[in-house]
């Protein structure tokens, strides 16, 4: 266990290491494309009506009169340092504003997976139980209907009919529990048609493996063998589609918080890059990027730590 745990730091250390080059590749994506999109950041922020000498003299402050490169250069040795400056809306620095708003996001991500969690696995299981059966078959025709719904039509449907006509629930903003039901649900049900769908397929073909057969003959309880024995071997690869579904909710719930009105890391990062505060857009995607990176990390060791066969490698 000692060689498995030594094995396992080594292995975190050199995914931690490779988080640099990713982080400069994105770093370089995102300048490339904040520079290439017309505008600066002087006449957006000071608006039309201002005079030319007062746009000039603010994008020299800001120190974006300077060629590409230079910019660039300038903005990682900075940030080597733990300085990636302030935002040019604010004048905060750029931290600030992402952590002030990111448990917003955070409770918006962990509750739209924790409930495409227990909407897909359960009827992904019973549905491979009972395959072909009445259940199955609608199971994955809603499966396949929920993961064919646009978000933003379906979050703008749910507020027509639960905030416009029927008045139960609040349709911006934030604040209390209420708030968070319509953009949950709205953000779980495609992962949840994507959980469920995976859910079943594997276990269809756990089901049919040699030690399930061996386990009936055994006389083992049908009940036994289809929750401990097939389903921990059937979620292996589920495991992973939840990790990915959950860094892609934290990074890209930008829409929804947008049509929610919710004051997100998302709704951050568009506000940021209408305002071409390239500081704070930076940030973002690079925080957003890190912890996808830091999430894949954890669901690739929980893999190896529930998989016997994965974890015999790094003994």
């Amino acid at each position: 266990m000692g060689n498995w745990g030594d094995n396992v730091y080594k292995y975190v250390t050199k995914r931690i290491l490779l988080l640099i080059p990713i982080l400069l590749g994105v770093t370089f994506i995102v300048f490339s494309i904040m520079a290439l999109t017309p505008g600066d950041p002087g006449r957006l922020i000071l608006g039309e009506n201002a005079n030319q000498e007062a746009i000039d003299q603010l994008n020299q402050e800001l120190g974006f009169d300077k060629p590409f490169l230079i910019r660039y250069l300038n903005y990682i040795s900075r940030a080597a340092t733990g300085d990636f400056g302030n935002s040019y809306r604010s004048d905060r620095p750029v931290f600030d504003e992402i952590f002030y708003r990111f448990p917003t996001t955070f409770i918006l991500a962990a509750g739209a997976i924790l409930l495409a969690i227990f909407i897909g696995i359960p009827i992904g299981v019973l549905s491979a139980v009972k395959q072909y059966s009445p259940m199955d078959i609608v199971s994955t025709v809603i499966a396949m209907f929920m993961a064919s719904i646009p978000q933003f039509w379906l979050g703008l449907m749910m507020m027509l009919l639960f905030a416009l006509k029927l008045g139960w629930l609040p349709s911006t903003g934030i604040g209390e529990f209420r708030h968070y039901i319509m953009p949950t649900i709205t953000l779980s049900l495609p992962c949840a048609a994507n959980i469920l769908r995976l859910t079943r397929s594997t276990m269809l073909e756990t089901t049919r493996q040699d030690y399930i057969r061996t386990a009936r003959a055994k006389g083992a309880k049908e009940r036994a063998i289809i929750w401990k024995h097939a389903l921990k071997n059937a979620l292996l690869p589920v495991i992973t589609v939840i990790g990915i579904n959950f860094g892609y909710l934290l990074g890209g719930a930008v829409l929804i918080e947008s049509i929610f009105g919710i004051p997100g890391v998302g709704t951050l990062t568009i506000t940021s890059i209408r305002m071409k505060d390239i500081p704070q857009t930076t940030a973002s995607v690079l925080f957003l990027a890190s912890l996808y990176c830091v999430i894949m990390l954890v669901v690739d060791i929980v893999y190896a730590y529930i998989d016997p066969r994965i974890r015999a490698r790094y003994n």
